[in-house]
């Protein structure tokens, strides 16, 4: 089966806005750049900043419960680490995430928009060499694992229920189309090439609340879990796959697997 790559993108802020990318070199064992370094750690979440472990999405601001962050446009700079937020198109807040007054004022932002007392201020939490993905907590093997979506599959969820969706709710960093709908899932343990890039499957990705948010209109307005499970008999949408051979991809580039079977998807 062949296909090609469609949109790349990376979420420097675990819960806010993606960010398109033209170009990424992928390379083993280090998940995709800059993706989920940063969190909003809750005040009583189990992040240590000198102690890192993985922790739950649920102990972040994000969007499973906070579906109010879909307003925000966010751009981060890795080279200068510089943040800006945007609503509706207008600048909101722009600050320094390598300074600690920066930090504290990122922290103000995001308290004020959540009406946060002084004793529920998230915490700004950084990774390092970590990342704060949702499958952080499987294992670290897991939390370097890239994303992807077909968007043969989610074209068909749509033509099932009977309305448009927005690939962008399922927060994939790379998307493709041209393989049959759903056969990306029953590929798991299977390996699969994208360009000189290969990759081995590890996970399918079983889909939460936070896909019932529209990305546009920050609105919940499609149950996504519970309309996977009632047309397909399962919730998930998209794979996780582990980087073991690097190489550059870029839209256009071929992704290749091998015949799946697909036999339990409706």
């Amino acid at each position: 089966m062949r296909g090609e790559i469609r949109q790349l993108f990376f979420y420097p802020i675990k819960g806010l806005s993606p960010q398109p990318l033209d170009r990424v070199e992928l390379r083993p064992g280090q998940g995709f750049p800059f993706d989920r370094v940063f969190g909003l750690a809750r005040h009583d979440s189990d992040y240590r900043p000198r102690d890192f472990r993985p922790i739950p999405k649920t102990q972040f601001i994000v969007l499973v419960k906070e579906e109010r962050l879909a307003g925000l446009q966010t751009s981060f700079d890795p080279l200068s680490w510089r943040l800006q937020i945007r609503v509706c198109g207008n600048l909101a807040f722009e600050d320094d995430l390598s300074t600690a007054a920066g930090v504290a004022r990122t922290i103000d932002f995001f308290a004020t928009m959540f009406d946060l007392g002084a004793d529920e201020r998230p915490i700004f939490a950084y990774g390092g060499e970590n990342r704060f993905t949702d499958v952080s907590v499987v294992s670290k093997e897991m939390m370097n694992a890239v994303s992807l979506i077909n968007l043969e599959s989610v074209r068909d969820f749509a033509r099932r229920i009977g309305q448009p969706v927005d690939p962008r709710r399922f927060r994939a960093n790379i998307y493709f189309e041209g393989l049959p709908p759903y056969s990306e899932l029953d590929l798991l343990d299977q390996e699969i090439t994208i360009g000189a890039a290969r990759l081995r499957v590890t996970m399918r990705t079983r889909r939460c609340a936070a896909t019932e948010v529209n990305p546009q209109s920050a609105l919940r307005d499609i149950a996504v879990p519970q309309l996977l499970m009632k047309h397909l008999g399962h919730s998930d949408m998209g794979v996780y796959a582990e980087i073991l051979e690097g190489g550059p991809v870029q839209p256009g580039t071929v992704i290749a697997a091998p015949a799946a079977a697909g036999t339990h998807h409706g």
